[in-house]
């Protein structure tokens, strides 16, 4: 998925949770709503010289799955039998092959700057997700569609910036919670609809801070909310 697909699934995000457009590029939201995640980073592949994506943090060479598996084809990996003097040549011989991959792939397609994913679709600048779709500055989540700048969740669809959570959508800044829908701000909460900055409660609709609201009222606080979040980010 290239920049200008990653930026169509992310305005499609912010409409369905502020219904209105971001107002910033890709560049800028990584910067203000994924600079906690582990993601993948720009490191030199060791085969081609170029640029390749991984997860990996330790200091060891690194090239694309895509590349190491056309070694493979083209010459193998296999080498000629030589004699092993001491640790000196199993080190140094090792070295020669000890390639990590990177952007690691398994059964998913139209990915770009991701390692490892597997069985994803529609993937940009991700990591370790399953079963996911249409997903943009991702860690560790799980059967979910539309996500952006979210983490260990599983479940969800239309969020920004879930973590730890579970069966969410239409909603933003959602921690270790399950079943919100259409909420903003919301941490360690079950089943809530149409709520913002509550914590720690249960099967609710239209609170604020944890205190019920009118519906009318709560919908004008809303759209103070949004207005806020969208020029705050």
């Amino acid at each position: 998925m290239d920049d200008k697909d990653a930026s169509k699934v992310v305005e499609k995000i912010f409409q369905m949770v502020f219904d209105a457009p971001s107002g910033y590029d890709l560049n800028e939201l990584f910067n203000k709503l994924a600079f906690g995640l582990r993601l993948p980073q720009p490191v030199k592949d060791s085969i081609t010289g170029k640029t390749t994506w991984s997860i990996t943090n330790r200091p060891v060479k690194v090239s694309a799955q895509s590349n190491i598996a056309k070694v493979d084809v083209d010459k193998g990996w296999r080498r000629p039998y030589v004699q092993i003097g001491g640790i000196e040549d199993i080190l140094k011989r090792w070295d020669d092959i000890n390639i990590v991959s990177a952007e690691r792939n398994f059964n998913s397609s139209n990915f770009n700057m991701s390692d490892p994913i597997y069985a994803c679709e529609n993937v940009y600048r991700c990591a370790d997700c399953h079963s996911c779709k249409n997903i943009v500055f991702v860690e560790g989540c799980a059967n979910s569609e539309y996500l952006l700048a979210s983490a260990r969740s599983a479940n969800c669809n239309f969020c920004i910036k879930a973590y730890d959570s579970g069966n969410s959508s239409n909603s933003y800044h959602v921690i270790c919670s399950n079943k919100i829908i259409n909420s903003l701000f919301i941490q360690d909460c079950y089943d809530l609809y149409e709520c913002m900055f509550c914590a720690h409660i249960a099967s609710a609709k239209y609170c604020i801070l944890n205190m019920q609201f009118e519906k009318s009222e709560y919908f004008r606080l809303k759209q103070v909310v949004a207005n806020y979040v969208l020029g705050n980010l």
